[in-house]
């Protein structure tokens, strides 16, 4: 009978945000495939460094430690079978037990998400991000530049969500985007008890929760933030689409328009996802940062 991924937390994620690969990219983006695929296999031998989502992925197959596979993670790269063999000798060193890849060479890999029934994809690639986003597959763009600790909460895997357009729908931002704060505030004070829809990211935050509750007795646990620029009275629809949801984060910032960096650093995320770019670059100084780009923002 075929190995089915079924009920386990499934992450996929490309070479470049697992690892190190700025340099090669850079030779890439400046010559060709080619020219890349000879320095990959050059460098056969030598261990790609930790990247982005190192800390990410170290503690998430963490939770496979008894024994039972819970998580699964898997590249899914644009790079070419051969470089891909750098990829699981550089997992190797880095002592992670990663055994499944798919290797595109140049072809976009989104489509290979929904076999793989992702609950997150993360890449540095931009479009590949949002085509998967286009398709509905939960996905953010990583940023390389982040600040990456991964000695920090060995026994604690903790992430930071922002709330409109990343766990919940971007209805009531568009409302604030087309009709300033007040209006805003008016609209989720009157609909405080209707959940808002689901945003790209609940698949990851449903998983993780799911996670939290099967692995109570091992080391390493689960912390989660919703760090949102809602204030008071907005504040209550957001708790109330959780508790819809029958999910509880551990930590929730509402900090009504505040900068999110400095408290980013003081929860000390692992992983820090918003939609807001200005957010991103506050958050990537407290931690491995990835953005979640609205399609309606895109076209707009």
């Amino acid at each position: 009978m075929p190995y089915s991924l079924n009920g386990k937390l499934v992450v996929a994620l490309s070479s470049r945000a697992l690892f190190n690969f700025e340099e090669e990219n850079e030779v890439f983006e400046q010559h060709d495939d080619r020219r890349y695929m000879d320095l990959q296999l050059e460098r056969l031998e030598v261990p790609a460094g930790p990247g982005v989502a190192y800390p990410l992925v170290k503690k998430l197959l963490a939770f496979n430690s008894d024994g039972e596979h819970r998580v699964e993670v898997v590249i899914l790269s644009r790079n070419d079978p051969v470089s891909g063999l750098r990829v699981f000798r550089s997992a190797t060193a880095l002592g992670l037990n990663l055994t499944r890849g798919v290797f595109t060479r140049g072809a976009a890999p989104y489509g290979y998400l929904k076999p793989l029934g992702a609950h997150l994809f993360l890449s540095a690639n931009e479009s590949d991000v949002n085509e998967a986003l286009a398709n509905q597959f939960p996905a953010a763009r990583v940023f390389n530049h982040s600040v990456v600790d991964a000695q920090r909460h060995p026994g604690e895997l903790r992430i930071a969500f922002d709330g409109d357009a990343v766990l919940f729908s971007d209805e009531a931002e568009r409302i604030y985007q087309n009709d300033g704060l007040d209006a805003f505030q008016s609209h989720e004070a009157s609909k405080a008890l209707q959940p808002l829809g689901d945003g790209p990211l609940k698949p990851l935050l449903e998983a993780l929760h799911t996670l939290q509750n099967s692995a109570g007795h091992l080391p390493v646990k689960i912390r989660t933030a919703l760090v949102t620029a809602r204030s008071a009275p907005a504040h209550e629809r957001a708790i109330r689409t959780l508790m819809s949801w029958n999910i509880s984060v551990d930590e929730a910032m509402f900090l009504g328009g505040l900068e999110k960096g400095p408290f980013l650093q003081s929860f000390e995320p692992d992983f820090f996802f918003d939609d807001q770019l200005t957010h991103c670059e506050s958050g990537l100084r407290a931690g491995p940062t990835a953005q979640v780009i609205p399609r309606w923002r895109k076209q707009g």
